[in-house]
Protein backbone atom coordinates (compact mmCIF):
# COMPACT_ATOMS: atom_id res chain seq x y z
CA UNK A 1 0.00 0.00 0.00
CA UNK A 2 1.82 3.04 -1.26
CA UNK A 3 0.90 6.48 0.80
CA UNK A 4 1.19 9.90 -0.58
CA UNK A 5 3.30 11.95 1.72
CA UNK A 6 3.61 15.00 -0.68
CA UNK A 7 2.45 15.97 -4.35
CA UNK A 8 4.48 18.85 -6.17
CA UNK A 9 2.99 19.03 -9.95
CA UNK A 10 3.02 21.85 -12.24
CA UNK A 11 -0.63 22.34 -13.98
CA UNK A 12 -1.31 24.26 -16.87
CA UNK A 13 -2.04 28.20 -15.41
CA UNK A 14 -0.85 27.10 -11.89
CA UNK A 15 0.45 30.17 -9.55
CA UNK A 16 1.29 28.51 -6.74
CA UNK A 17 0.92 25.87 -4.43
CA UNK A 18 0.12 25.85 -0.94
CA UNK A 19 0.91 22.64 1.33
CA UNK A 20 -1.61 22.01 4.01
CA UNK A 21 -1.61 19.96 7.23
CA UNK A 22 -3.17 17.40 4.85
CA UNK A 23 -4.12 18.87 1.67
CA UNK A 24 -1.64 20.24 -1.10
CA UNK A 25 -4.07 23.13 -2.56
CA UNK A 26 -2.78 24.40 -6.15
CA UNK A 27 -4.30 27.80 -7.03
CA UNK A 28 -5.30 28.03 -10.94
CA UNK A 29 -6.03 31.44 -11.07
CA UNK A 30 -10.34 31.56 -10.61
CA UNK A 31 -10.37 27.66 -9.38
CA UNK A 32 -8.14 26.15 -6.35
CA UNK A 33 -7.39 22.04 -7.05
CA UNK A 34 -7.34 20.41 -3.74
CA UNK A 35 -5.22 17.36 -3.10
CA UNK A 36 -6.17 14.95 -0.34
CA UNK A 37 -2.89 13.36 0.57
CA UNK A 38 -2.84 10.73 3.10
CA UNK A 39 -0.91 12.72 5.50
CA UNK A 40 -2.43 12.82 9.03
CA UNK A 41 -2.27 15.52 11.51
CA UNK A 42 -3.11 15.67 15.63
CA UNK A 43 -2.43 18.98 17.85
CA UNK A 44 -1.56 20.82 14.49
CA UNK A 45 1.28 18.36 13.72
CA UNK A 46 1.54 16.87 10.71
CA UNK A 47 3.00 13.46 12.37
CA UNK A 48 5.85 11.40 10.71
CA UNK A 49 4.00 8.59 8.63
CA UNK A 50 1.07 8.53 6.00
CA UNK A 51 -1.95 6.30 6.23
CA UNK A 52 -3.01 4.48 3.08
CA UNK A 53 -5.95 5.85 1.58
CA UNK A 54 -6.42 7.93 3.83
CA UNK A 55 -6.37 10.88 1.62
CA UNK A 56 -9.03 9.11 -0.66
CA UNK A 57 -11.19 8.42 1.99
CA UNK A 58 -11.53 12.48 2.93
CA UNK A 59 -12.04 13.13 -0.73
CA UNK A 60 -14.57 10.99 -1.84
CA UNK A 61 -16.79 11.26 1.87
CA UNK A 62 -15.97 15.56 1.76
CA UNK A 63 -17.55 15.34 -2.44
CA UNK A 64 -20.69 13.04 -0.78
CA UNK A 65 -21.14 15.39 2.09
CA UNK A 66 -20.98 18.01 -0.25
CA UNK A 67 -23.73 17.31 -2.18
CA UNK A 68 -26.10 16.43 0.64
CA UNK A 69 -25.77 20.24 2.16
CA UNK A 70 -25.85 22.01 -1.52
CA UNK A 71 -29.16 23.47 -1.03
CA UNK A 72 -28.55 24.41 2.60
CA UNK A 73 -25.17 27.07 1.38
CA UNK A 74 -23.40 27.39 -1.65
CA UNK A 75 -20.24 24.97 -2.13
CA UNK A 76 -16.76 25.81 -3.29
CA UNK A 77 -16.41 22.38 -4.75
CA UNK A 78 -17.60 21.79 -8.34
CA UNK A 79 -15.64 18.79 -9.85
CA UNK A 80 -13.60 15.66 -8.81
CA UNK A 81 -11.14 14.58 -11.40
CA UNK A 82 -9.35 12.01 -9.46
CA UNK A 83 -10.29 10.00 -5.64
CA UNK A 84 -7.70 12.50 -4.48
CA UNK A 85 -8.15 15.32 -5.91
CA UNK A 86 -11.53 18.28 -5.72
CA UNK A 87 -11.86 21.28 -8.03
CA UNK A 88 -13.97 24.14 -7.56
CA UNK A 89 -14.23 27.94 -6.80
CA UNK A 90 -11.55 30.04 -5.36
CA UNK A 91 -12.83 32.15 -2.23
CA UNK A 92 -11.50 34.44 0.09
CA UNK A 93 -11.40 32.42 3.12
CA UNK A 94 -12.36 33.70 6.74
CA UNK A 95 -10.29 33.26 9.13
CA UNK A 96 -12.43 31.11 11.04
CA UNK A 97 -13.55 28.02 12.22
CA UNK A 98 -16.93 27.28 13.37
CA UNK A 99 -16.78 24.45 15.57
CA UNK A 100 -20.43 23.03 16.26
CA UNK A 101 -20.58 21.05 19.14
CA UNK A 102 -23.44 18.68 20.02
CA UNK A 103 -21.50 16.79 23.30
CA UNK A 104 -19.41 17.25 25.47
CA UNK A 105 -16.12 15.82 24.58
CA UNK A 106 -12.81 16.17 23.37
CA UNK A 107 -11.19 19.42 23.75
CA UNK A 108 -14.80 21.50 25.43
CA UNK A 109 -14.20 17.95 28.14
CA UNK A 110 -10.80 18.60 28.70
CA UNK A 111 -11.64 22.50 29.38
CA UNK A 112 -14.60 21.54 31.62
CA UNK A 113 -12.62 18.96 33.52
CA UNK A 114 -10.26 22.06 33.85
CA UNK A 115 -13.28 23.50 35.77
CA UNK A 116 -14.22 25.83 33.06
CA UNK A 117 -17.68 26.37 32.53
CA UNK A 118 -17.58 28.45 29.80
CA UNK A 119 -15.37 27.99 25.94
CA UNK A 120 -15.93 30.58 23.18
CA UNK A 121 -17.70 32.59 25.58
CA UNK A 122 -20.30 30.04 25.51
CA UNK A 123 -21.73 28.82 28.95
CA UNK A 124 -21.63 25.11 29.75
CA UNK A 125 -24.13 23.78 32.48
CA UNK A 126 -22.78 22.68 35.76
CA UNK A 127 -22.67 18.52 36.52
CA UNK A 128 -22.81 17.65 33.13
CA UNK A 129 -20.72 14.12 32.54
CA UNK A 130 -18.44 13.31 29.29
CA UNK A 131 -19.78 13.08 26.46
CA UNK A 132 -23.22 14.21 27.71
CA UNK A 133 -25.49 16.06 24.80
CA UNK A 134 -25.88 19.88 25.51
CA UNK A 135 -29.22 20.95 26.16
CA UNK A 136 -28.30 22.62 22.45
CA UNK A 137 -25.50 22.38 19.98
CA UNK A 138 -22.91 25.19 20.82
CA UNK A 139 -20.69 27.48 18.54
CA UNK A 140 -17.03 27.30 19.83
CA UNK A 141 -15.50 29.27 16.99
CA UNK A 142 -11.64 29.27 16.93
CA UNK A 143 -9.34 31.42 14.83
CA UNK A 144 -7.85 30.01 11.45
CA UNK A 145 -4.19 30.37 12.15
CA UNK A 146 -1.68 30.12 9.10
CA UNK A 147 0.99 28.98 10.81
CA UNK A 148 0.80 27.43 15.15
CA UNK A 149 -1.89 26.69 16.99
CA UNK A 150 -5.78 27.81 16.21
CA UNK A 151 -7.34 29.33 19.51
CA UNK A 152 -10.41 29.60 21.19
CA UNK A 153 -12.09 32.83 20.65
CA UNK A 154 -15.53 34.43 21.33
CA UNK A 155 -18.30 36.06 18.95
CA UNK A 156 -17.69 39.27 21.21
CA UNK A 157 -13.52 39.42 20.51
CA UNK A 158 -14.69 38.06 16.58
CA UNK A 159 -16.74 41.13 16.41
CA UNK A 160 -14.34 44.27 18.50
CA UNK A 161 -11.56 43.04 16.17
CA UNK A 162 -13.58 43.17 12.91
CA UNK A 163 -12.50 39.44 11.71
CA UNK A 164 -16.15 39.67 10.27
CA UNK A 165 -19.44 42.09 10.77
CA UNK A 166 -22.25 41.36 12.75
CA UNK A 167 -24.29 40.45 9.48
CA UNK A 168 -21.83 38.17 8.51
CA UNK A 169 -21.57 36.53 11.77
CA UNK A 170 -25.15 35.79 12.43
CA UNK A 171 -24.91 34.13 9.02
CA UNK A 172 -22.36 32.01 9.92
CA UNK A 173 -23.78 30.75 12.98
CA UNK A 174 -26.69 30.31 10.94
CA UNK A 175 -25.11 28.29 8.24
CA UNK A 176 -23.35 26.36 11.15
CA UNK A 177 -26.09 25.25 12.80
CA UNK A 178 -27.97 24.24 9.92
CA UNK A 179 -25.47 22.32 8.34
CA UNK A 180 -25.39 20.63 11.98
CA UNK A 181 -29.01 19.82 11.50
CA UNK A 182 -27.98 18.25 8.40
CA UNK A 183 -25.14 16.08 9.14
CA UNK A 184 -26.92 14.98 12.55
CA UNK A 185 -29.75 13.64 10.63
CA UNK A 186 -27.57 11.99 8.25
CA UNK A 187 -25.27 10.45 10.62
CA UNK A 188 -28.50 9.05 12.49
CA UNK A 189 -29.25 7.06 9.59
CA UNK A 190 -26.82 5.38 9.63
CA UNK A 191 -26.52 4.42 13.62
CA UNK A 192 -24.05 6.99 13.57
CA UNK A 193 -24.02 10.61 16.57
CA UNK A 194 -22.25 13.65 15.54
CA UNK A 195 -20.89 14.47 17.81
CA UNK A 196 -18.40 17.92 16.98
CA UNK A 197 -17.71 19.33 13.91
CA UNK A 198 -15.82 22.46 11.72
CA UNK A 199 -17.09 24.63 9.12
CA UNK A 200 -14.90 26.96 6.85
CA UNK A 201 -16.69 29.18 4.89
CA UNK A 202 -14.83 31.91 2.53
CA UNK A 203 -16.47 34.62 0.08
CA UNK A 204 -16.62 34.57 -3.67
CA UNK A 205 -18.48 38.01 -5.34
CA UNK A 206 -19.69 38.74 -1.97
CA UNK A 207 -21.32 35.76 -1.42
CA UNK A 208 -20.46 33.27 1.25
CA UNK A 209 -19.83 29.70 0.35
CA UNK A 210 -18.79 26.64 2.03
CA UNK A 211 -15.02 25.37 2.12
CA UNK A 212 -12.24 22.87 2.78
CA UNK A 213 -13.93 19.63 4.05
CA UNK A 214 -17.33 18.76 6.05
CA UNK A 215 -18.69 15.65 7.82
CA UNK A 216 -14.95 13.75 7.75
CA UNK A 217 -13.15 11.81 9.98
CA UNK A 218 -10.77 14.78 10.39
CA UNK A 219 -13.05 17.89 10.71
CA UNK A 220 -15.65 15.42 12.72
CA UNK A 221 -16.16 13.38 15.57
CA UNK A 222 -18.76 10.32 15.48
CA UNK A 223 -20.03 8.12 18.61
CA UNK A 224 -22.27 4.91 17.58
CA UNK A 225 -25.61 5.47 18.53
CA UNK A 226 -26.14 2.05 19.35
CA UNK A 227 -25.23 1.55 22.94
CA UNK A 228 -24.43 5.26 23.65
CA UNK A 229 -26.90 5.70 26.61
CA UNK A 230 -25.85 2.20 28.22
CA UNK A 231 -22.01 3.37 28.29
CA UNK A 232 -23.06 7.21 29.06
CA UNK A 233 -24.63 6.07 32.18
CA UNK A 234 -22.07 3.35 33.23
CA UNK A 235 -19.15 5.89 32.69
CA UNK A 236 -17.83 3.89 30.08
CA UNK A 237 -15.79 5.56 27.00
CA UNK A 238 -17.95 5.94 23.72
CA UNK A 239 -17.36 3.53 20.69
CA UNK A 240 -16.18 6.08 18.03
CA UNK A 241 -15.70 6.59 14.67
CA UNK A 242 -13.50 9.48 13.97
CA UNK A 243 -9.63 10.91 14.62
CA UNK A 244 -9.71 11.07 18.44
CA UNK A 245 -8.41 7.92 19.10
CA UNK A 246 -5.44 8.90 17.57
CA UNK A 247 -5.37 11.75 19.50
CA UNK A 248 -6.01 9.95 22.63
CA UNK A 249 -3.15 7.34 21.67
CA UNK A 250 -0.62 9.90 21.44
CA UNK A 251 -1.15 11.38 24.65
CA UNK A 252 -0.74 7.92 26.23
CA UNK A 253 2.37 8.09 24.46
CA UNK A 254 3.08 11.50 26.46
CA UNK A 255 2.58 13.53 23.65
CA UNK A 256 -0.40 16.69 23.32
CA UNK A 257 1.93 19.10 20.83
CA UNK A 258 3.22 20.94 23.63
CA UNK A 259 6.90 22.22 23.19
CA UNK A 260 10.00 19.95 23.76
CA UNK A 261 7.74 16.92 22.85
CA UNK A 262 8.97 14.23 20.59
CA UNK A 263 5.93 12.68 18.26
CA UNK A 264 6.31 9.07 19.02
CA UNK A 265 6.56 6.65 16.38
CA UNK A 266 3.61 5.04 14.70
CA UNK A 267 3.88 1.05 14.60
CA UNK A 268 3.11 -0.37 11.30
CA UNK A 269 -0.57 -2.35 12.57
CA UNK A 270 -1.24 1.26 14.06
CA UNK A 271 -1.45 2.57 10.77
CA UNK A 272 -3.39 -0.27 9.48
CA UNK A 273 -5.73 0.06 11.99
CA UNK A 274 -5.83 3.93 11.58
CA UNK A 275 -6.31 2.89 7.62
CA UNK A 276 -9.00 0.43 8.40
CA UNK A 277 -11.12 3.03 10.68
CA UNK A 278 -11.08 5.50 7.91
CA UNK A 279 -12.45 3.00 5.46
CA UNK A 280 -14.58 2.14 7.84
CA UNK A 281 -16.39 5.56 8.46
CA UNK A 282 -16.68 5.74 4.73
CA UNK A 283 -18.87 2.82 3.89
CA UNK A 284 -21.05 3.09 6.91
CA UNK A 285 -21.79 7.22 6.30
CA UNK A 286 -22.18 6.58 2.86
CA UNK A 287 -23.80 3.12 2.35
CA UNK A 288 -21.72 2.39 -0.23
CA UNK A 289 -17.95 -0.26 -0.52
CA UNK A 290 -15.01 1.58 -0.17
CA UNK A 291 -13.22 1.13 -3.64
CA UNK A 292 -9.39 1.07 -4.04
CA UNK A 293 -7.34 2.58 -6.88
CA UNK A 294 -5.78 0.29 -9.63
CA UNK A 295 -2.30 -0.51 -8.19
CA UNK A 296 -0.56 1.58 -9.93
CA UNK A 297 1.85 4.78 -9.34
CA UNK A 298 -1.31 7.11 -7.15
CA UNK A 299 1.25 10.18 -8.31
CA UNK A 300 1.30 9.39 -11.53
CA UNK A 301 -2.18 8.13 -11.81
CA UNK A 302 -3.31 11.88 -9.94
CA UNK A 303 -1.47 13.82 -12.13
CA UNK A 304 -2.70 11.97 -15.59
CA UNK A 305 -6.80 12.32 -14.70
CA UNK A 306 -6.20 15.71 -13.65
CA UNK A 307 -4.30 17.13 -16.71
CA UNK A 308 -7.24 14.88 -19.14
CA UNK A 309 -10.14 17.23 -16.70
CA UNK A 310 -8.50 21.00 -17.02
CA UNK A 311 -7.46 19.83 -20.85
CA UNK A 312 -11.31 18.81 -20.94
CA UNK A 313 -12.27 22.14 -19.52
CA UNK A 314 -10.48 24.39 -22.22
Amino acid sequence: MTAISKTNFQFPNQRKVYHGKVRDVYDLGDYLLMIATDRISAFDHILPRAIPFKGQVLNQLDAFSMQQVSDLVPIWLTDTPDPNASFGIKCRPIKLEMVVRGYLAGHAWREYQAGKREICGVAMPDGMQENEAFPEPIITPSTKADEGHDEDISREKILSQKIVSEETWEMLSKYSLDLFDRGSKIASNRGLILVDTKYEFGFYQDQIYLMDEIHTPDSSRYFYADGYEDRLRSGQKQKQLSKEFVREWLMAQGFQGLEGQSIPHFPDHFIEEISKRYISLYEILTGEKFITPPQEDPLKRIEKNILQFLDQRR
